[in-house]
């Protein structure tokens, strides 16, 4: 080890001590973020059946992934700039009104607004914690820390399910939303109280014309998605008029990029080739993860005559899995610095969970349908951690809330483009699926403004010969979606092997890297 190895080092042993104090506080808002997506999900064909339009269901997802999509940027560059733990608690706060709001929802119109603003706040929860993390914690001793992070998002997404199902079932799915109050609190108390970073007094002017471009493009691009072959034809002005927008604003949004003193989305970062491979494979990620993962509630409820207790239940498996193998990952990579195998590993055994959960059927058992889940939790586990640590690793240390934010960025906005993309596969296909096999009192409730809907509890009062038409009509939607997950997630398996094996940084960047305002980052007990 030569001199300056070791003094970039030995900070970083002693703050693996001091980082456990704020660490908590740090879970919980993973928890909240992570929560909040899984829990919804459980209770989603309850509330779209109340409320009615289950046309309109992806947009419960797509609201929030959206809105935190957009928001994302944003919060890693201003915390680059002034600061990360105002903005944090900001951030929690926005979330919780957010939270407040959608329990109190009156409509499906105001609930997808109210996520929204829930997205608004989430933003900044996930980039906030992985990037003071960054500024806590050196990439090679980093991968312990986002095991542990991966872990929580493991138990969220198990968690949530369940905890979604049993408020579903035995109290209000509205509790779905209100259970984030006494976390964020908690979350809020901790951060306040332990977490102490530097005050960065920047002048730099914010980039609010790519602030506002980037978000154009995001909204326009998810809007295509949402609407095109569900909404309005393919080629339809409508479709073809946003499609030119979003191009349009691309371009605009690269130009003004290439000239800001402080780009919102800095392009130097796409420089590093390793930056640029990892985030494709994130976006790709989560445009196979969540697109697959919104619609198997929907076949365990109508199909497999689950309640969404007994959904949340046949979750847990597959979140072990992934839990299990994103910690043992976290801790091999620690070891070894060694880190290209995990999302060549995690894609192949991804794709082919998804390979067999095309396989469902009607009579597919529920051990069965578990089996698969597990199958596609493992690949899951091997894959989200690596995203986010060599994205950072590739970014020097000045840049790494933005380039936490990036990587966060293009996972959301694959998810969001897969949620609004395959739910619109999912609609057409069930309207196909079912066409001229169901009377017409019954059909109207499938329309896009009906009120029956796809609610459980309404479907079950069906006579079993119409049941049996929407069962194998969800089961014909679902698995189309999961033949269409397959291309997507290929093709990311592909990208990473042609990452390269550079070695994690073991200590902070050298002076002349950091920014003059920077000071050493410190906890206080």
């Amino acid at each position: 080890m030569t001199e300056s190895e070791a003094v970039a080092e030995a900070p970083a042993k002693g703050l693996r001590r001091e980082v456990l104090v704020v660490l908590p506080g740090l879970m919980l808002a993973i928890l909240l973020a992570m929560l909040d997506n899984t829990i919804v999900g459980t209770a989603l064909p309850t509330i779209v059946g109340e409320f009615g339009g289950y046309g309109h269901m992806s947009w419960v997802v797509t609201a929030y992934i959206l809105a935190a999509t957009v928001s994302t940027p944003l919060y890693g560059k201003l915390g680059d700039l002034y600061g990360r733990k105002r903005l944090f608690m900001f951030a929690i706060g926005v979330f919780l009104i957010g939270s407040v709001a959608s329990g109190a929802a009156q409509s499906m119109e105001q609930l997808i607004a109210f996520r929204a603003l829930q997205g608004l706040g989430a933003g900044g929860l996930m980039v906030g914690v992985m990037a003071i993390l960054g500024d806590l914690v050196p990439p090679r001793e980093r991968g312990k820390y986002q095991g542990f992070m991966a872990a929580v998002m493991m138990v969220a997404t198990i968690g949530g399910p369940l905890a979604g199902g049993l408020l579903t079932d035995h109290v209000d799915w509205r509790w779905a939303f209100y259970i984030n109050l006494p976390l964020g609190a908690i979350a809020l108390i901790i951060i306040a109280t332990t977490l102490h970073l530097p005050r960065h007094r920047n002048k730099a002017k914010i980039d609010y014309a790519g602030i506002a471009l980037l978000s154009a493009v995001a909204a326009s691009l998810v809007l295509v998605t949402t609407w095109g072959g569900n909404e309005y034809e393919w080629d339809s002005p409508q479709i073809l008029g946003l499609s030119a927008f979003s191009l349009v604003a691309l371009v605009a949004f690269i130009m003004v990029e290439r000239k800001a003193a402080e780009p919102v989305l800095p392009l130097r970062l796409f420089t590093d080739r390793n930056f640029t491979l990892i985030n494709v494979v994130g976006f790709l990620q989560g445009f196979a993860m969540f697109g697959a993962m919104t619609f198997i509630p929907m076949y365990q409820q109508i199909v497999q005559g689950l309640t969404p207790t007994e959904s949340g239940v046949f979750f847990i498996p597959m979140m072990l899995g992934a839990m299990v193998f994103s910690l043992g990952a976290g801790q091999i990579i620690t070891r070894t610095g060694k880190y290209k195998i995990f999302p060549i590993a995690g894609g192949a055994v991804m794709i082919a969970g998804m390979l067999l959960l095309t396989q469902l059927t009607t009579s597919t058992s529920e051990l069965t349908t578990s089996i698969y889940m597990v199958v596609f939790g493992i690949g899951l586990g091997l894959l989200m951690q690596v995203t986010m640590l060599v994205a950072q690793n590739s970014a020097p240390q000045r840049d790494i809330g933005v380039a936490s934010s990036t990587s966060t960025f293009l996972r959301n906005i694959g998810g969001s483009f897969g949620v609004a993309a395959f739910g619109s596969i999912f609609a057409n296909q069930l309207t196909e699926s079912m066409s001229g096999k169901l009377p017409p009192d019954i059909a109207k409730n499938f329309s896009g403004g009906g009120t029956g809907g796809l609610e459980p509890s309404k479907l079950a009062q069906l006579p079993d010969k119409i049941m049996d038409v929407v069962s194998g009509g969800v089961t014909d939607a679902i698995t189309t979606v999961f033949v269409w997950t397959i291309p997507f997630a290929a093709l990311g398996f592909l990208v990473a092997w042609f990452i390269k094996e550079v070695p994690l940084r073991t200590g902070g960047q050298p002076a002349k890297e950091e920014p003059k305002e920077a000071e050493p980052a410190t906890i206080a007990a």
